[in-house]
């Protein structure tokens, strides 16, 4: 079969001496430490403007928070009973933009909200009215309403003693992670140099200004690797980590956030048979879901402060107690249990600290500062708004260097992936043999790119040589978690794809057998930790 032809933004990240040697190579207009949702667009943005980008990420891109979101993007109508209106306004436009450049990555998907009584849903659907007409939705996706005998037909799951019916409106799923990679692979096409695990081990100061970075190659085997980037501004997108970088620049500096945990499970279809996002009240009248994917269904989130950043937070048994009771008290399914857990996720909110305020109750938006030797943070904000995030910190990084501001083109402007219609690109991988649910999964996640997966074979080890070579994975994990989204989505979280993807990916990145080995271990050993915290 004849290879597919080689694209701009295919990233391949094996030649690490070369990709170091890039990053020393010139002085940068831009340097970005983080490469998760908001440094992705941040770069990408600023590529396209014709600014000299590099970026890098101590891990992977998107192992952080950006991989461990709920996956929605979503129009944030409970800012609205905030009476934050600005960021409902842009949550709702961004809604729009999303779907344009990505539309594999920004299904539509209706949410249920159940209703006790009359005044419940009068109150709900004048809040959706405001909504609508602050996201000038279109006419044809505004909210409905459901009698409690449509309810119960549409949604037989659902305990409907004591509900009059639901209202209904669409909102957006997404994959975070590959929504993150695909912003990192633009910023790559568009000219920037982009370098995972690169670890920013301490900013360069001189005459009072930062001019650059001192940068280690963090991958098993590379300790020794390292490179000063030298850049005009410097950029700190770093999510939980944001106020660790600004103590690079400032020693003793007082941290600016308050990071949150949410926690995610994920649990057979069969055993929660949702067929729409559901809407649930937990005891402490937070809002919670469930939401179905393929084989399974996952229901969260939790909300509360954690107090450091981890790349992978633990998940208590309180954490699952919390959620499993909000769904025995919405559903009418035998009761779910720990047991019953197939694998879960839990992921940190970088929030700007709010003295007082619940993790909950502490606002969204995002916030700029600029340190005393003149580097640039961004922390707080939403995966909704990344982009008109990622535009505000390049306006202001363009000031700071001295430019007027240039047009911002990334609303417009497809993703890698995103030039497609999803619902023909789906039929045309049926009508060449590939079953709908495999179909499905391709288009959700490679979107235009799904027939040259297809066909390069498809499956655990035609994905992870993909990975390797065009979406820069450099460990198994980058598969397994972010690339294929099977450690979460998976009946059995992955542990069936480990092998066959680990001995595709062996030979690509020069794994000895026991490296192979341990890199599967890694996986699994990180797996059975996220189980073993439910019953803890």
């Amino acid at each position: 079969m004849t290879t597919p032809p080689a694209s701009p933004a295919d990233l391949d990240l094996r030649d690490r001496d070369a990709l170091f040697d890039a990053l020393g190579a010139q002085t940068f207009d831009i340097a970005v430490i983080g490469g998760g949702i908001t440094g992705a667009g941040i770069a990408r943005d600023a590529a396209l403007r014709g600014l000299s980008v590099a970026l890098v990420e101590a891990r992977d891109f998107a192992s952080g928070t950006s991989s461990r979101s709920s996956k929605m993007i979503h129009g944030g109508l409970r800012y609205l009973a905030q009476g934050d209106l600005a960021l409902v306004r842009e949550a709702a436009s961004e809604r729009k933009a999303v779907e344009a450049i990505a539309p594999h990555l920004a299904r539509q998907t209706p949410f249920v909200m159940p209703v006790r009584n009359a005044a419940a849903e009068a109150k709900l659907r004048a809040g959706l009215w405001t909504f609508e007409k602050l996201g000038a939705v279109p006419k044809d996706r505004h909210h409905e309403v459901w009698s409690k005998r449509d309810l119960e037909a549409r949604e037989p799951a659902i305990e409907a003693s004591g509900l009059t019916g639901a209202v209904v409106y669409p909102e957006y799923l997404t994959d975070d992670a590959r929504l993150t990679l695909a912003n990192i692979r633009a910023a790559k096409a568009a000219g920037a140099v982009i370098a995972s695990y690169a670890k920013v081990e301490s900013i360069v100061i001189e005459a009072g200004r930062a001019t650059g970075l001192a940068v280690a190659d963090t991958l098993p085997g590379g300790e020794a690797r390292r490179t000063r980037l030298t850049a005009r501004l410097i950029v700190n997108a770093a999510g939980p980590w944001v106020d660790a970088v600004r103590a690079l620049e400032e020693a003793g500096v007082g941290g600016r956030l308050a990071l949150a945990k949410g926690v995610h499970l994920v649990v057979p279809r069969a055993k929660l048979p949702v067929n729409r996002t559901i809407i649930m009240t937990a005891a402490d009248k937070r809002s919670v879901f469930a939401v179905p994917r393929g084989a399974v269904t996952y229901i969260g989130t939790t909300d509360t402060f954690y107090p450091r950043a981890e790349t992978w937070p633990s998940v208590t048994a309180a954490d699952a107690d919390y959620l499993l009771a909000a769904a025995a008290a919405r559903f009418n399914v035998p009761r779910l249990t720990a047991d019953d857990i197939v694998s879960v996720w839990s992921g940190m909110r970088p929030l700007v600290a709010q003295e007082g305020k619940s993790a909950s109750d502490i606002s969204r938006r995002d916030e700029l500062w600029t340190g005393p030797a003149g580097v640039l943070s961004i922390a707080g904000g939403k995966l909704t708004a990344y982009r008109q995030m990622a535009e505000r910190v390049v306006d202001q990084a363009e000031t700071t260097l001295g430019r007027t501001p240039s047009p911002c083109r990334t609303a417009t402007l497809p993703l890698p992936g995103g030039d497609v219609d999803p619902r023909a690109a789906r039929a045309a991988l049926e009508t060449r043999g590939v079953e709908a649910a495999s179909a499905d999964r391709l288009v959700g996640l490679y979107g235009a790119e799904a027939a040259r997966v297809s066909a390069e074979g498809a499956g655990p080890a035609a994905e992870a040589a993909h990975a390797v070579l065009r979406e820069g994975a450099l460990r198994l994990e980058d598969y397994w978690a972010r690339r294929s989204a099977r450690a979460w989505f998976d009946p059995d979280a992955g542990m069936g794809a480990l092998e066959a993807a680990a001995g595709a990916m062996a030979p690509l990145l020069g794994w000895s057998a026991s490296r192979e080995t341990e890199e599967i271990a890694l996986c699994r050993d990180q797996h059975a930790r996220d189980m073993a915290g439910l019953r803890a």
